[in-house]
């Protein structure tokens, strides 16, 4: 399921998790009680960013809601584990300290 962020607004929210997919691609999502849905643009297209000051801007409107970042770690297939190991995701609270830095003028 997808949603906007403007969508979103009239939804209950349990959560907000941002995913980190790769080195630095953030990609955010809502937990509703009516399941996940991915964030996207106006575009329709997933609200993605380049670094997590970005995200947090984009999702400033969602202060208050338990936030989280998602990082998987890719060790175990990089060393060549051939059993199924379990999910190794690490959640962070991004709640505490989730107000986006001022922007910079140079």
């Amino acid at each position: 399921m997808k949603a906007t962020l403007k969508e979103l607004k009239s939804r209950t929210i349990d959560r907000i998790v941002v995913e980190s997919v790769d080195l630095s691609l953030y990609i955010a999502h809502a937990d509703t009680p009516e399941g996940r849905f991915l964030i996207i643009d106006s575009d329709g297209k997933p609200l993605k960013t380049r670094n997590l000051l970005d995200m947090k801007s984009a999702l400033s409107n969602f202060r208050g809601i338990d936030m989280v970042l998602v990082q998987r770690s890719p060790y175990d297939e990089m060393v060549g584990h051939s059993f199924a190991s379990a999910d190794n995701a690490m959640e962070i609270s991004l709640a505490p300290g989730f107000e986006a830095l001022p922007i910079w003028e140079h």
